[in-house]
């Protein structure tokens, strides 16, 4: 038996609720997990909220977790029991103290590597990696921009885009998310509620704009992203936690030939290989001091409501997990 969060409408923190459930034994291809920590994402709050309705329900939400392997079904050859895992999963249920899972879906954890940190950090920094590289190959004598640069895929994007020699601009709403983006790569910081992020922008680039915006805000920021272009740039919109953006008119892309891609981690991981070598990467980078990421904000695993409402409140920073 295990507990889950379930959801049986779409509403509120409150419509997640504790039940027992029965896991069983896995079946074929299958692994049945013991987690010891589940990471909660701004993805969750969507599907929660109803926005997103890609959860059948009844149903529990959750896409990344880590944690121990205390069973394997038939055919599972890469795991055993007593392995070190973590995932993300496009099928939801993390949001549980047991399941089971497809072992292909399970990356293996080295040793070194704290399985608290990367349950709340497997989607952001495996998004990271892919913006970083597949989505646009950021290179010596890159300038982006970064909307929300003090959230949590902001600060991996911030710390590894400047290792890989960017110039990195971020936006963000306080003083203190300034100091922790400062603290994370950024080499100017822009307080939007006290400036204009597209002027600002064009002053710190002589008037050019950046070679790519990163931009999980949406609604809120879409177009002034799409301003600080400069000629040829490109609009990475991979979130929208301030709401779905209004529909494009397509002669707007003309005003400087710019792009924009609307990309989503699952079409850049499909293939275990790939999703491999994001997640190598991503480890190494950890091990490797290029990211230094705060420590997680803890929550029991009965209080993700909470987490939830503390999350839209802008209450967090970084990556928040339940703990089972």
């Amino acid at each position: 038996m295990a507990t889950a969060m379930i959801m049986h409408e779409a509403g509120g923190p409150q419509v997640l609720r504790p039940e027992t459930v029965t896991v069983g034994e896995p079946g074929p291809g299958q692994v049945r997990l013991k987690q010891t920590a589940i990471g909660v994402n701004f993805h969750d709050i969507y599907v929660r909220s109803g926005l997103y309705q890609t959860l059948t329900l009844p149903g529990i939400p959750g896409l990344e977790a880590a944690g121990v392997v205390e069973a394997v079904g038939e055919g599972v050859t890469a795991f055993a029991a007593g392995d070190r895992v973590a995932y993300t999963s496009g099928n939801y249920g993390a949001y549980a103290d047991q399941r089971l899972i497809d072992a292909g879906r399970l990356v293996r954890l080295p040793d070194d590597i704290d399985d608290v940190l990367v349950a709340g950090m497997m989607v952001r920094g495996l998004t990271a990696r892919i913006l970083l590289t597949d989505v646009f190959p950021v290179r010596e004598g890159s300038v982006i921009l970064v909307q929300a640069a003090a959230g949590g895929v902001g600060q991996l994007l911030c710390q590894w885009a400047r290792h890989l020699g960017a110039t990195v601009i971020g936006t963000v709403g306080s003083q203190d998310k300034a100091e922790r983006a400062r603290r994370h790569g950024c080499h100017h910081v822009i307080l939007y509620r006290e400036q204009n992020v597209v002027d600002t922008v064009k002053q710190l680039t002589d008037g050019r704009g950046v070679h790519v915006a990163y931009d999980s805000v949406g609604k809120d920021t879409f177009y002034d992203s799409l301003a600080c272009l400069a000629p040829r740039g490109h609009l990475v919109n991979f979130g929208q936690s301030s709401g779905p953006v209004e529909p494009l008119a397509m002669p707007r892309l003309a005003a400087g030939s710019f792009t924009v891609v609307r990309p989503m981690l699952g079409h850049y991981t499909a293939d275990p290989a790939d999703r491999d070598a994001a997640a190598d990467a991503f480890f190494q980078a950890l091990r490797d001091g290029i990211l230094t990421p705060d420590d997680p904000v803890r929550y029991a695993l009965q209080d993700v409501g909470q987490a939830h409402d503390d999350m839209e409140a802008r209450r967090t920073h970084g990556a928040v997990v339940l703990m089972p």
